[in-house]
């Protein structure tokens, strides 16, 4: 899955519509392959994000739990952990001895 693109359901306080659109841009990017659309472009790579932004809300406002909601500072503390530990996994490999 693309690291950007981060859960969005159960927290408090709600997520937001540009939480959501910020996701729908992530995976259309992704998809796609590209950062910026050339202009010929442009206007597919705005439906796909508008399209999907709305599905993800109908997504999350249709989703139940018994779970207590999220808090974003502790999942952005885990977050940063786990980037920390894939960094230090990535300076072990490109610094290991060659055999």
């Amino acid at each position: 899955m693309c690291r950007n693109i981060r859960c969005l359901h159960n927290f408090e306080p709600a997520t937001t519509d540009e939480e959501v659109r910020e996701a729908a841009l992530q995976f259309v990017r992704k998809v796609s392959g590209s950062t910026h659309p050339s202009r010929a472009n442009s206007e597919a790579f705005e439906r796909a994000i508008d399209e999907i932004a709305l599905a993800t809300r109908r997504l999350l406002d249709g989703l139940v739990t018994n779970a207590p909601p999220k808090d974003r500072e502790a999942e952005a503390l885990k977050g940063r952990a786990r980037h920390e530990k894939r960094m230090e996994r990535e300076v072990r490999i490109r610094t290991a001895p060659a055999s």
